[in-house]
């Protein structure tokens, strides 16, 4: 059994298997909706191609938290330059793939942040061109942050 799951992992990830085109940003919304699920939070996603909401939670009636999924295929930064809603109930979860988008059995590391507490994380370049959020100074900043699913419940 061993053998047949050791092969079958070396065929998935394969240089054939890795050069097919991906969608970091739909893969990251997909796993954290799936993560709300698993935890028994009600969520859907939004539709739309230019968007800040991607998915809704619906706490209870009336009750609901938007959130704004961010997805990284490597291990440096995510882009936050287009992040304009800033409420009590909106949220920003943060997904790195850690340069392993391709294994499916690689885990994500995620991030779920209050809009509001975003701004004191952001990075801004020197040119003030550029506005993003590094995965670094979250590991070593924001560990509260970390795996916070309980955040939107």
């Amino acid at each position: 059994m061993t053998n047949n799951k050791s092969k079958w992992k070396q065929n998935l990830l394969s240089s054939k298997c890795r050069r097919l085109p991906y969608n970091t940003n739909l893969a990251a919304e997909f796993y954290v909706l799936s993560m709300l699920h698993r935890l028994g939070i009600d969520a859907s996603l939004t539709l739309g191609n230019k968007k800040s909401v991607d998915i809704v939670v619906v706490r209870d009636s009336g009750n609901v938290a938007t959130i704004d999924v961010k997805g990284l295929a490597g291990t440096t930064s995510w882009p936050v330059d287009n992040v304009k809603k800033i409420a009590t109930s909106h949220f920003l979860v943060f997904v790195s793939f850690f340069g392993k988008i391709g294994d499916p059995l690689a885990s994500p590391e995620s991030y779920i942040v209050p809009s509001k507490r975003l701004a004191p994380l952001v990075y801004h370049s020197p040119n003030g061109k550029r506005q993003v959020l590094q995965l670094s100074r979250m590991r070593k900043e924001a560990k509260i942050f970390r795996d916070a699913w309980q955040l939107l419940k």
